[in-house]
């Protein structure tokens, strides 16, 4: 589904209302879309979507989300679609619908911006690629609005929303340049995701796990752990799907496998 570079920013239906309404609005929509997919493998598209009025605020982040009882577009809680998807589905075999759901709705301004700011697994190298090309598509759009993400009282540009989501791909895939605009670095990062090879992304992975270390607490074998030649010889040593998972570099991923490896050493 293409809808190309609309002149303004517009919004599912169900995204809209207090908090509890949107809840009950994409449950039934999770189960729609559930339903239709068992049919043909196919998604609807929305029953109607609504203009988000130039600079009107969109939050997307449930951290942020305090004035439940105040209609608002709530963009994170397409979530809740995907989770009522899984109930239709009965929990079962529901990775490649939520896939086949992304790879719908990344095509729409709103679908593009939740999965490069929410962050679902899987966050391989390639997938975020394809989620930063998604928003870059749709930039002029998504600047109309305003973002609620990381405080309830700093509403952002869409700049701003970007920078606070996906700092660590621009820090690990776009190291230099940082006087350059944000776009442009997304762009670079976006670029250099597509293409990289798995030593690349084991570079990008250095480059992003001092910040994963930073965050890491109560490791038993830090020196270990932190060491260069030491991630490298578990980095190499993963196979292709476990890599694949954390390719992209993102910190949660990386202070997960600093997690597993500490573990690991702890049973020897």
């Amino acid at each position: 589904m293409s809808l190309g570079q609309p002149s303004s920013l517009r919004m599912p239906s169900f995204l809209h209302g207090t908090y509890s309404a949107v809840h009950q609005k994409t449950r039934k929509e999770g189960l729609r879309c559930g339903e239709q997919y068992l049919k043909n493998s196919s998604f609807p598209a929305p029953l109607e979507t609504l203009v988000v009025p130039p600079g009107e605020v969109v939050i997307a982040h449930e951290v942020v989300d305090f004035a439940r009882e105040r209609p608002a577009w709530r963009l994170y809680m397409v979530s809740h679609v995907m989770s009522g998807m899984s109930e239709a589905l009965d929990w079962q075999n529901t990775f490649p619908m939520r896939d086949a759901y992304e790879a719908f709705f990344r095509e729409t301004p709103w679908g593009a911006l939740y999965f490069a700011t929410s962050l679902e697994a899987p966050r391989s190298a390639e997938r975020m690629a394809l989620r930063l090309q998604a928003v870059l598509r749709f930039w002029e759009t998504l600047q109309s609005a305003r973002y609620l993400f990381s405080s309830p009282n700093a509403a952002l540009t869409l700049e701003e929303l970007m920078t606070a989501a996906c700092d660590w791909a621009m820090d690990a895939w776009c190291p230099v340049g940082e006087e350059a605009s944000v776009r442009a670095r997304l762009e670079t990062a976006a670029g250099h995701m597509a293409r990289a090879t798995r030593e690349d992304s084991i570079e990008a992975i250095f480059r992003e796990m001092p910040r994963a270390l930073a965050h890491a607490r109560n490791l038993k074998h830090r020196d270990v752990v932190a060491h260069p030649t030491f991630q490298r010889q578990r980095l190499t040593t993963l196979d292709p799907l476990a890599f694949e998972r954390v390719s992209g570099a993102c910190t949660s991923d990386l202070l997960e496998k600093l997690y597993d490896w500490d573990h690991e050493l702890g049973m020897h």
